[in-house]
């Protein structure tokens, strides 16, 4: 099947190994399963896809109680039950086709184009679930019990799966898809990531930030470290505050912690390493 390469966009920096996964991914048809730790940019890169090769993108969500029929279609019971009641309905209610509504996979296998189907957090889930959905994107097909229809994929999608590795996956889902974990950024790819988002930005604030940044990242304790999101983030509040000075990031002075910190024993952490450094550096 031919298709179109994937090669980044304007907001997403791609590394070539990624490129090369995700595009094989999309020649073979097979899902492809990210990894990484929250912020590395595994959600985005769906986006990213549809976004530069202009398609449609259907993201499932994960919840870990979610029944697999959710995510191919509902069948509103209660929505009938009720027209039948009070007859002041449009609809056929002898019609059941008339109450069944896809879910992310079924709008993803009916769409008359192409599109992106994005699941989010698939490690939520537990393994039965896994494996049956594997099942379905196996087959491009599954069945409505309600009316005894066959829901077969007009165009087989591109299907990007994310995991936080918060549970382990089966062996039977890891060998049917393509696997990529992605790396958090190193400096100096984190400077061309922060370059995209602030093209305007003087050098010496983003030299420095992202240097602060990476010292943060690394105070001992730290539950859940600041990600790229809360970079870019806590740049634009650096950028907006018109009493801030880039030196002061060299000089331990760190303000807006809360938007790098999310948790009370990872603020209290960092601000403690800080001071430290500030009273021996006196």
């Amino acid at each position: 099947m031919e298709t179109n390469k994937f090669a980044g966009s304007s907001r997403y920096i791609l590394d070539d190994e990624l490129a090369k996964i995700v595009n094989i991914s999309m020649v073979l048809e097979m899902p492809l399963l990210l990894k990484g730790e929250p912020g590395t940019g595994k959600t985005m890169l769906a986006h990213a896809i549809a976004d530069s090769l202009s398609m449609r993108l259907i993201v499932l969500n994960v919840k870990s109680n979610m029944k697999l029929v959710e995510a191919l279609y509902q069948y509103d019971t209660l929505t009938r039950l009720n027209d039948s009641r009070f007859g002041d309905s449009t609809r056929d209610v002898s019609d059941i086709h008339a109450y069944i509504k896809m879910g992310k996979i079924g709008q993803a296998f009916t769409t008359q184009d192409r599109c992106v189907l994005l699941i989010d957090e698939i490690d939520k889930a537990e393994n039965e679930f896994q494996d049956d959905m594997l099942d379905v994107l196996d087959q491009m097909q599954f069945d409505i019990i309600e009316t005894d229809a066959v829901v077969q994929a007009v165009h087989r999608p591109v299907i990007i799966i994310t995991s936080n590795a918060k549970r382990d996956l089966s062996d039977p889902f890891l060998g049917r898809c393509n696997f990529h974990h992605i790396a958090f950024p190193d400096p100096k790819m984190m400077r061309n990531i922060i370059d995209v988002h602030f093209p305007d930005i003087p050098g010496r604030l983003a030299e420095n930030a992202i240097g602060a940044f990476y010292e943060l990242r690394d105070v001992d304790g730290v539950e859940k470290k600041p990600a790229t999101r809360e970079l870019i983030n806590w740049i634009r509040a650096l950028a907006a505050d018109p009493d801030f000075r880039s030196g002061d990031l060299i000089q331990r002075e760190i303000p807006y912690l809360g938007i790098l910190f999310k948790k009370s024993g990872d603020y209290q952490k960092s601000a403690g390493t800080l001071l430290k450094k500030r009273f021996f550096r006196g």
